[in-house]
């Protein structure tokens, strides 16, 4: 074949021209329309390191400076056009073209280049220009495009490796082995301790119906052989590898272009990463390519062929340093993400109650969901505070937005509604201070809320709202009823009053309070998602029967299924509250006046509630206990003491007064006259506590029913 001239200067034939295959830090494809740009370096496996890539190691041995040079190939480095110079030619073994669809099948053996010849190359070095080589160029092109579209698609680390090794086996190799970073490094952390790569991915052919993938017994990744063939002595590749400072492994990693398994540095590396005494692949069957992310090389791809197919290409060393930096920058991105997901996930998390409270009288449910999968995190929140008197206060809340933003403004209103409900003030006083609140948060700080108070004994609850949802009661037959109570304005618009009302709340019935993501989306408004969750409601109550509430745990699913796939536009919470009551039967409440004589008359009451309820052996400690109680509230108070003995799952006793200094538990001097009553309480007592109210405070204990 006659060779064309391609200088000024002479001719030049196939036979006595050089053969120089392209340097991996060119272009990763030859244009067809430009088939005369080349590259002007030897063959990566084999040339000297660049100088750049020859600077002292950092620590472990890897590039974790972000001044290290990147060396990875891009889409102009390393290129200089030059019409005076023939392209220089070598193995030309192009990628099949990439099946539709990226679906992974048996190879197609290649075409006139060679491919499935089962020699190490074809017979002669074909010629680098005209349709056939135009042809090979274009399927390179395409393969390439596709497999990079396939890495991009995934979003975590698992679906980014998974996605290089379904998109080069069988197209492009017979096998892959992808080591990774154990840790992967995060952001500009820097790693301390050694740098150790684990085997994170292996995929391969499979050699028959029996052998469907890349594993082995127990789940062991098979490092395939030169041979390739199932055999039961076939060794496990090594799962850990540890990077030595200064080792073959650390210089090829560093170096940052893929090379052959026959170049020197990988002959070495190969045995450090894969493990000794396992069978090496040999010649150019086997590509050794890093993984480099934006920082640091964060990992390792070996890609291996079969005796039967052709050897690779020095061209392919440039597919592989393109695979292997798509996937590398792939993974920088998941990990970044995967820590941003985390974070956001321990925020939200820490900003809405862990577990809920258990107060008596009444049992509780609650979910929370987020807007999307990736915003994790909202202004929603729900809480539920008990509360002196055996009270509990149910709150949800919605900041305006679902950012970290509106979270962090989330958790300063949630503990300052905390704070006050600790303090005992009305619903209205608590949406007055919160107001107050989130204008010095900001002028835009924007939230609605909705505070309520039950209290079991009478079997009451008090509601204050501020431009939120009203809340739907459920009752035990069956019936759903939306609340009619005063809408308010939102908290963050100042200088407006809040209106509260006091309802029943009979024993059985079912409080629901929600945010308007439930019921509130494009496709719908507040008031017709209203109606619609109010009769999602009364349906499934009828399900359970006229004389039975509905499971409140299964309650809240049901609600969320109202949901349809259009209707997440806002995140969500939602708090159920399933009214039991105490029962008056179970309560005895006293007035006592401050006087000398107060103690003994409160343990003559609290002996007779005892045989009433049938707890005569609890008599004594309560009697004990009652009576230093009620001395600490008479020694200051100047108005009647309360005593109240409550009898649910535990017996709880209840002494109020009206001085609002709560006392201190003290470990009282042998000379001292007092100052034991708490240590007996603390010692005898189940739990014990002290709440400050508006007119004072409450001191009561427990104590467990025998």
């Amino acid at each position: 074949m006659t060779e064309h001239p391609t200088s000024h200067e002479g001719r030049q034939t196939s036979t006595d021209r050089p053969q120089a295959p392209a340097d991996p830090r060119g272009s990763l494809l030859r244009s067809p329309e430009n088939p005369k740009i080349s590259n002007k370096q030897d063959i990566p496996g084999n040339s000297p390191r660049p100088r750049e890539a020859s600077a002292a190691l950092p620590a472990q041995g890897l590039p974790d400076d972000d001044n290290t040079e990147h060396a990875q190939p891009g889409p102009t480095q390393g290129l200089e056009p030059d019409a005076h110079r023939p392209r220089p030619e070598g193995p030309a073994q192009g990628v099949p073209v990439q099946p539709s669809g990226s679906e992974r099948g048996t190879p197609v053996p290649a075409g006139p280049s060679g491919a499935g010849s089962g020699d190490d190359g074809p017979a002669g070095p074909p010629a680098r220009s005209g349709p056939a080589y135009d042809h090979r160029e274009g399927d390179r092109l395409r393969f390439v495009g596709a497999a990079t579209r396939r890495i991009a698609r995934g979003l975590d680390l698992d679906e980014i490796v998974m996605g290089l090794c379904r998109a080069t086996v069988p197209t492009f190799s017979d096998a892959i082995l992808v080591y990774l970073r154990d840790p992967l490094p995060v952001g500009d952390e820097r790693p301390v301790g050694p740098v150790v790569l684990r085997l994170r991915r292996t995929d391969r052919i499979p050699e028959s119906a029996e052998d469907t993938g890349g594993f082995g017994p127990e789940g062991a990744a098979l490092l395939p052989g030169v041979q390739f063939q199932v055999q039961p002595d076939l060794t496990p590749a090594a799962e850990l590898c540890e990077v030595r400072p200064g080792g073959a492994l650390a210089e090829v990693l560093r170096g940052v272009r893929p090379v052959f398994a026959d170049a020197p540095a990988a002959q070495a590396a190969l045995p450090e990463l894969l493990g000794d005494g396992r069978s090496m692949p040999q010649g150019q069957r086997a590509i050794l390519a890093p993984l480099r992310g934006r920082r640091r090389v964060i990992g390792a791809a070996v890609f291996l062929r079969r005796p039967d197919r052709a050897a690779f290409s020095p061209d392919d060393l440039l597919v592989a340093a393109q695979l292997a930096t798509h996937t590398a920058l792939g993974i920088d991105k998941a990990v970044l993400y995967g820590r941003e997901a985390y974070i956001a996930d321990e925020l939200q998390r820490t900003m809405l109650p862990e577990t809920l409270p258990q107060p008596t009288g009444v049992r509780l449910a609650s979910r929370y969901l987020p807007a999307a999968e990736t915003a994790r995190v909202g202004g929603d929140w729900y809480d539920a505070i008990p509360l002196p008197g055996s009270r509990v206060a149910l709150v949800v809340g919605d900041v305006m937005g679902h950012s970290m933003t509106s979270a962090a403004i989330m958790g300063q209103l949630r503990t300052t509604a905390q704070t006050l409900a600790g303090l005992d003030l009305p619903p209205q006083e608590v949406l007055h201070h919160l107001d107050e609140q989130a204008q010095r948060l900001g002028s835009d700080r924007m939230a609605t809320c909705l505070y309520a108070v039950y209290d079991p004994v009478s079997h009451r609850i008090t509601i204050a709202n501020a431009g939120h949802p009203p809340p739907v009661l459920l009752h035990i037959g069956g019936r759903a009823e939306v609340l009619r109570i005063p809408s308010g304005a939102p908290i963050g618009v100042g200088g407006v009053d809040f209106e509260a009302v006091e309802l029943d709340a009979p024993a059985g019935a079912t409080l629901l309070l929600y945010t308007d993501g439930l019921v509130e989306s494009r496709l719908r408004d507040v008031w017709t998602g209203i109606e619609q969750l109010r009769e999602r409601l009364a349906a499934t109550a009828q399900l359970t029967g006229p004389d039975h509430s509905p499971p409140l745990e299964a309650l809240c699913d049901e609600v969320l299924d109202m949901l349809g796939p259009g209707d997440r536009d806002d995140d969500i919470a939602l708090l159920a509250a399933r009214f039991d009551g105490i029962a008056p039967s179970d309560v005895a409440y006293w007035y006592l006046e401050p006087e000398d004589a107060a103690p003994g008359r409160a343990r003559r009451l609290a002996r007779r509630a005892l045989a009433r309820w049938d707890m005569e052996e609890l008599t004594d400690s309560v009697e004990l206990l009652v009576s230093e109680v009620v001395t600490n509230a008479v020694r200051y108070a100047t108005r009647p003491v309360t005593l109240r003995l409550l009898r649910t799952d535990v017996l709880r006793c209840e002494v109020g007064d009206d001085v609002p200094q709560l006392p201190r538990l003290r470990q009282a001097r042998a000379t001292d006259e007092g100052g034991r009553g708490l240590y007996l309480v603390n010692r005898l007592a189940r739990r014990w506590g002290a709440t400050r109210l508006s007119t004072g405070k409450v001191v009561w204990f427990e104590l467990n029913r025998n």
